[in-house]
């Protein structure tokens, strides 16, 4: 597929996918004509880079784990150095505060709605 329906099928602007190419995070094949040319399997990794960044990842430790990602997952890490492992961990206790911080708010709104909707 070309980079316009990747685009299309994955809300990322083309810019941005141009932007993810050079970090390393997608490959594109050139057709003939040099157009960018991305199979199936794009439209899934583009996703998962997206949900990586919204989770607060920054790219370079997104592509350091995206190998790890894939299916069946291999997890390999010959070059995982210390400060790599406590950069990863600090990620997790990160998320995991959004999570809950997320989840509270999602729990208060529900309760809201919940108070709104059955009235006094």
């Amino acid at each position: 597929m070309r980079i316009g329906e990747l685009s299309e099928r994955t809300g990322a602007s083309r810019r941005l996918l141009r932007y993810y190419e050079e970090q390393g995070l997608i490959v594109a094949g050139r057709c003939a004509n040099g157009y960018r040319s991305y199979d199936e399997s794009s439209v899934d990794r583009v996703l998962q880079i997206r949900g990586l960044l919204d989770s607060g990842l920054p790219t370079r430790i997104i592509k350091q784990i995206l190998p790890c990602l894939n299916r069946p997952r291999v997890i390999h890490f010959p070059d995982a150095t210390p400060e790599m492992i406590a950069t990863l961990e600090g990620e997790l206790t990160g998320m995991t505060r959004r999570i809950e911080f997320l989840t509270r708010n999602r729990d208060a709104i529900a309760e809201y709605l919940e108070a709104v909707r059955t009235g006094p």
